[in-house]
């Protein structure tokens, strides 16, 4: 299908929906989950570190890794396709973005109420009250949250935890009522987001994949267009605002 026919498509919807995963963020230089496990954490998966047993065993190191990660994403600057799905939310009436993501690139291009699955890692919450908090004054590694005394930790969703319910109903309420979706740079590999542009389909939405590479999902699509993130939206968004 070309991008004529998808812009036409987008156009006549009444509700679209867009699911962007990691290759969405590697065009702005930030690493996939475990292409970070580079220099002094090469020796670490990235399945030890990112769990509640991990943070229970070993909170210092656990904090560490991901302030080196939030360094990573600080330097990060969102790139054309960031800023073109920003675009067409301003554009195309029920247009709604959900995220695997944690990096806040789509909120710092200017995307709107971004339903985020996994949580944001520029975040911090209690890990006892999971009371967001902006700011701390002890020095303890990881410092404690100032309400409870509790170790603070960052607000993403660890391996064997549940997505916020809140962000899951929203992107199951999003996808239930689109014409359109966008499947943006995911593997089609990580439950329940996988799930998502499946009932689509399912339901007779049309569900267009842009990705470098086929994943599970691309015999299934309505349309494959290959290409990188930033190219394709931006033609996207080129014909349509």
């Amino acid at each position: 299908m070309q991008l004529e026919a998808i812009a036409a498509a987008l156009w006549r919807a009444n509700h679209v929906a867009v699911l962007t995963g990691a290759g969405m963020s590697a065009e702005s230089g930030v690493p996939t989950f475990r292409d970070a496990q580079t220099g002094l954490w090469a020796q670490y998966r990235p399945e030890d570190l990112a769990t509640p047993e991990a943070f229970a065993r070993q909170p210092e190191l656990v904090w560490r890794w991901y302030a080196w990660r939030r360094e990573l994403v600080a330097a990060a600057e969102p790139h054309i396709g960031h800023r073109s799905l920003a675009a067409l939310a301003a554009n195309l009436p029920g247009f709604v973005l959900i995220t695997q993501n944690v990096d806040g690139l789509h909120q710092r291009a200017g995307s709107p109420d971004v339903i985020e699955l996994h949580g944001n890692i520029m975040r911090t919450i209690c890990s006892a009250c999971l009371r967001c908090v902006e700011s701390w004054s002890d020095d303890w590694i990881p410092p404690r949250c100032p309400t409870c005394g509790s170790p603070l930790r960052p607000d993403v969703v660890w391996f064997g935890e549940p997505l916020p319910r809140g962000a899951l109903e929203a992107a199951n309420a999003a996808v239930e009522a689109a014409d359109v979706i966008l499947v943006v740079g995911t593997s089609g590999l990580v439950d329940p987001a996988a799930s998502l542009p499946r009932r689509a389909l399912a339901r007779g939405a049309m569900v267009v994949e842009i990705n470098l590479e086929p994943t599970p999902l691309t015999r299934s699509a309505t349309a494959f267009v290959t290409g990188t993130a930033g190219s394709i939206l931006s033609q996207l968004a080129d014909r349509l605002c």
